[in-house]
């Protein structure tokens, strides 16, 4: 009876082996063909510039194309839920966001995925600098100025790359901090919303520097602030909201890459590993940070814990503000 059950057991063990084994084989063999590298927000802003940038070092660090995928749309809920679908293979990766990856599941009603379940952490990227403007031919100058407008003029619009996007946020803590209504005007991405400043046809914009920076120093826009603790080494003259007269504002976005739930340990380390290396490249770093982004890699559990403690953090602040992005 011993010899049968232990003769079972060993079957079992041996068949579990078979169906694990093309998986390990694949694994080490990672990454045999392209990778995409799903941007779920559309060409031309801060993520396109990053993915696009160190997804080429990555490329090269692996030996296989990293195809950047911009999938717009729902505050970058559909490109990433199309992450969280994909095969667990390493072969489909997503440039998750402070937004898709920590605000967005408080705010929309409804969710494809859970950002605590349905990825595999793989490594930070780094962090972006939000920036409050006008159009450089705006009477306002200040913020100040603007806290002045808005009180003036209940209702104030003020434009974003999209609902749900940490600029949103940024827009939401500027109104609670200043006692102030403005009117949340979401466009699809960083673009066409510049176009808009550009025209004259909105007055204030929260946004992700690398896509404005040129446009301020081409001195088309007006930069009043920026929303981090710090000053911006591309704009070293303009304050921080704190400076400005707003005592504990500040907001970092960060950014990650995250992968399928479920991706196997081997394909996660030979991701990281590609990616923390192109990161700390000096060229990517000057790059990088030359447009306004702040470029830092990291361990998978440092971005995991992240991505957890972020949860929680913009839960509590978007349940206090009633944001809301449906």
């Amino acid at each position: 009876m011993m010899k049968n059950a232990s003769f079972t057991l060993a079957r079992r063990a041996a068949a579990i082996a078979l169906l694990a084994a093309p998986l390990f084989a694949h694994a080490a063999d990672f990454p045999s063909k392209p990778i995409r590298f799903i941007v779920p927000y559309t060409p031309g802003g801060t993520t396109d510039l990053v993915a696009r940038t160190v997804g080429q070092k990555v490329s090269e660090k692996l030996g296989q194309p990293v195809l950047i995928d911009n999938r717009g749309g729902a505050g970058g809920n559909i490109g990433m839920d199309a992450v969280a679908k994909a095969a667990p293979d390493g072969y489909t990766i997503g440039f998750g966001a402070i937004s898709t990856n920590a605000l967005n599941p408080h705010i929309y009603k409804s969710m494809a995925f859970d950002p605590r379940k349905d990825f595999t952490a793989i490594s930070l990227l780094g962090t972006s600098t939000i920036v409050l403007e006008v159009p450089a031919a705006s009477p306002i100058k200040s913020v100040p100025d603007l806290i002045a407008a808005a009180k003036k003029n209940p209702g104030l619009p003020y434009a974003t790359a999209g609902a749900g996007t940490s600029m949103n946020l940024a827009g939401v803590m500027f109104a609670q901090m200043t006692g102030s209504e403005l009117v949340h005007v979401a466009y699809k991405g960083s673009g066409p919303a510049i176009t808009d400043m550009l025209g004259n046809n909105i007055g204030v914009m929260f946004d992700n520097l690398p896509a404005s920076l040129p446009h301020i120093q081409a001195g088309k826009l007006r930069a009043l602030a920026v929303a981090g603790p710090a000053r911006s080494p591309s704009l070293p003259d303009v304050p921080t909201m704190a400076e400005a007269g707003l005592k504990g504002y500040a907001l970092d976005p960060w950014f990650g890459v995250y992968g399928p739930a479920n991706l196997p340990a081997p394909i996660v380390k030979a991701l990281n590993e590609a990616f923390v290396e192109a990161l700390a490249m000096p060229e990517v770093k000057a790059r990088l940070q030359q447009a306004g982004f702040s470029p830092r890699g990291s361990t998978a559990q440092e971005l995991a814990t992240l991505t957890q403690t972020e949860y929680q953090r913009l839960g509590d602040v978007a349940k206090k503000a009633g944001m809301t992005a449906d």
